[in-house]
């Protein structure tokens, strides 16, 4: 291939080079003038660097280009969350909220467990949920929260789900849910009790490529592909075209990365990438998203792998940065995180929990929500920070 281009471009430079100068050229032979392939040579540098061409000597650099340099983000530019003290107002009941989103209107929307809470007697060692003759819940599992106050403005889930795990709402108001016990992974329109999708079989845990097991999150682009962490069986991530049909598996040969638990995932469309929290390795990964191509899909992922990090539960994209939160990880702080996937450095701490769960940006930036799984009322809850 190498060798084709050379000629390919050898011909263009003979031609523009008797376009420029006329037919005048030097006769062919074992004596050409050397300085005329000079010449060519130095046309055919300057015609690739003005096409942004790969020069034969830089293919092998190019492969293992990344998509974002690592030119860490200036400090100042870094929002900073802080804690909105006394919110809510109101105290709620709310079972293990185990995630979080935004929706399109800026307020915050939580996904709880009620009554349901998931110990060693939740599943058996095939992962086949024990409580099914229990039915699914019957109080509102979804509670959409004022963003000023954290009232609640309304509700919906009753009857739908057995044990709740992830949420997000993309850009049109689609909720996009997971439930571990039913080993599924849904989207609904808006306050709908009918799934517009369905991915996975109910109650059937499995590891092919029509099944899944205790999925965990799920993150959508505004191109309609979403990302499903198929999380604490099977440890990877399924990438979808916006009708449900599979596209591609991560990881995959020849890509080698190792996941145990991705906890949560979120997407970075700018930089193309699909950050992970890879939560037993003790890390965040952000390998190609292939939202823009698929050139790159299969290079090592930036990784973000600090002492201090431990088991990551949440992960929340806002422009080319990630906000996290860890979970109890021996003798560690339970905080939050801010991390430059592009420098993979750990750019900020801020915020002290004790169990948080999940964790989700406003899409303008103005706020930002944690929550966290407890007991009780009181240890089950949700924070507000706002980024300055």
């Amino acid at each position: 291939m190498r060798r084709i281009l050379f000629v390919a471009l050898l011909a263009l430079g003979l031609a523009t080079l008797t376009a420029v100068g006329g037919n005048h050229l030097p006769e062919a032979g074992p004596n050409l003038n050397e300085r005329f392939f000079d010449e060519v040579r130095e046309l055919i540098k300057r015609r690739m660097e003005a096409k942004q061409l790969p020069l034969a000597g830089d293919e092998l650099a190019l492969q293992n280009q990344r998509s974002y340099d690592n030119v860490p983000i200036p400090a100042a530019s870094v929002p900073v969350p802080v804690l909105v003290e006394n919110w809510p107002t109101d105290q709620h009941s709310f079972g293990q909220v185990t995630a979080v989103s935004v929706d399109p209107e800026g307020n915050p929307v939580i996904f709880h467990r009620a009554d349901r809470y998931w110990d060693v007697n939740t599943f058996n060692e095939s992962n086949i949920y024990y409580l099914i003759e229990y039915g699914p819940i019957k109080e509102k599992t979804i509670y959409v929260l004022d963003p000023k106050t954290g009232a609640i403005k309304t509700g919906w889930g009753s009857d739908m789900f057995y044990m709740p795990h992830g949420m997000t709402i993309d850009g049109h108001g689609n909720y996009w849910i997971t439930d571990v016990a039913m080993h599924q992974a849904f989207k609904f329109r808006p306050f709908e009790s009918k799934p517009q999708l369905v991915i996975g079989k109910r109650f059937r845990p499995g590891a092919s490529v029509k099944q899944l097991c205790k999925p965990t999150s799920i993150a959508v682009a505004t191109t309609g592909e979403f990302f499903i962490a198929d999380g604490y069986c099977n440890s990877r991530i399924l990438k979808f075209n916006a009708a449900g049909k599979l596209l591609r598996s991560i990881p995959q040969p020849p890509e080698f990365l190792s996941l145990q638990v991705p906890h949560a995932i979120t997407l970075l469309e700018h930089l193309d990438l699909l950050c992970i929290a890879d939560r037993e390795n003790m890390r965040v990964v952000c390998p190609k998203a292939g939202l823009k191509s698929s050139h790159g899909e299969g290079q090592p992922a930036a990784t973000i792998q600090e002492p201090d990090l431990g088991r990551v539960f949440g992960v929340s994209g806002y422009g080319d940065i990630v906000f996290a939160v860890n979970g109890p990880t021996s003798m560690l702080p339970v905080r939050g995180f801010t991390i430059d996937p592009r420098s993979e450095t750990i750019i900020g701490h801020w915020g002290e929990f004790k169990n948080p769960h999940s964790i989700a940006v406003n899409v303008n930036g103005s706020a930002l929500y944690v929550t966290e799984t407890g007991t009780n009322h009181q240890t089950n809850r949700v924070w507000k920070y706002v980024l300055a």
